[in-house]
């Protein structure tokens, strides 16, 4: 027979005073604890049987019950409301998983998360079980670790990461299992659950939208866009500079932004350094600096050693 899953998808979050907005479906049981690790968040939780709000150890929690089965009705939240949204084996039951996974993602900040879980169906437990002659999930949809990754990034997820909850198969089941042809990598065949973190962002993106507001990122992208392709190049690096000092930008940031914004990195940095001042050359240099730090390619560290080079010269001769 098999085992609950352990309510574990809190491992992969960090305990903070943010005030964050974290959505629970169905997985009631993730609140008292998720309200010691975020005092200041505001909590949700939906429910398809709102009786089990009335539980004891909910009582004085701060959570916005709201019944209403998941499966056969929107949640009435606004776009990009939530910072997580909580809940084991939400895709199970679903009649087009796809779907559910990519309207949670509507409901997440560019910074959020989706923490789930599924049970692998490559388990020895329900391998053992199809050998037998049976099948027991009748009314379940059981996934394979690939499976779900891909249904993940095709749901508008760019950074998914699993954790597996294992467990262990009589002495000689996995033997038996290897030898009949099945894979077991990363003892895929022990693991009963995987537990999941999928993100909406990339997690260097993810850092920069979570600075500043998304008119400013906007704007910023504007702006880079703009002294890029050489468009107004004097109005638009004074705008730049302007901006730069109101909002408070620093190198790391622009130069990070730089890197995912800009489809002609080399070329935007020419055109700011020969449009700024001498004070403003020295932030250019310090993003160029900043960005050396992050390089992923050989090309991108030549291009930006040479600019880095080519740069100091320039202010040597100034």
């Amino acid at each position: 027979m098999a085992e609950k899953i352990r309510p574990e998808l809190l491992t992969f979050l960090t305990a903070s005073e943010l005030p964050l907005r974290i959505l629970v479906v169905e997985s009631l049981s993730y609140l008292p604890e998720l309200r010691k690790m975020f005092p200041r968040a505001s909590l949700y939780a939906v429910a398809a049987d709102g009786d089990r709000f009335e539980r004891p150890e909910f009582s004085g929690l701060g959570v916005q019950f709201l019944e209403l089965d998941y499966l056969a009705e929107p949640l009435p939240y606004g776009p990009e409301f939530f910072d997580y949204i909580i809940s084991d084996l939400t895709l199970e039951q679903a009649g087009n998983p796809q779907d559910i996974a990519a309207g949670f993602s509507h409901f997440l900040k560019q910074t959020g998360a989706f923490l789930t879980s599924f049970r692998n169906i490559r388990h020895w437990s329900v391998v053992q079980e199809l050998m037998d002659g049976h099948y027991y999930q009748v009314v379940a949809r059981l996934f394979a670790k690939p499976e779900f990754e891909k249904l993940l990034y095709a749901s508008y997820y760019k950074d998914v990461r699993v954790r597996p909850q294992r467990r262990t198969a009589p002495e000689g089941v996995v033997d038996h299992l290897v030898a009949a042809g099945f894979d077991n990598l990363h003892d895929d065949l022990e693991t009963e659950y995987w537990l999941v973190f999928a993100a909406r962002s990339m997690p260097e993106l993810s850092l920069l939208k979570s600075f500043y507001t998304a008119e400013q990122r906007k704007e910023l992208a504007r702006l880079l866009h703009r002294i890029e392709y050489d468009v107004d190049l004097p109005a638009q690096v004074m705008a730049f500079w302007l901006f730069y000092a109101h909002v408070g930008l620093f190198p790391d940031y622009a130069a990070n932004f730089v890197k995912e914004a800009c489809f002609h990195p080399e070329r935007f940095y020419r055109h700011l350094f020969a449009s700024s001042d001498a004070a403003q050359r020295e932030k250019v240099r310090g993003m160029l600096e900043a960005a050396r730090e992050s390089v992923t390619t050989e090309e991108e560290a030549r291009m930006l050693a040479g600019l880095v080079e080519e740069f100091s010269e320039k202010g040597a001769e100034a």
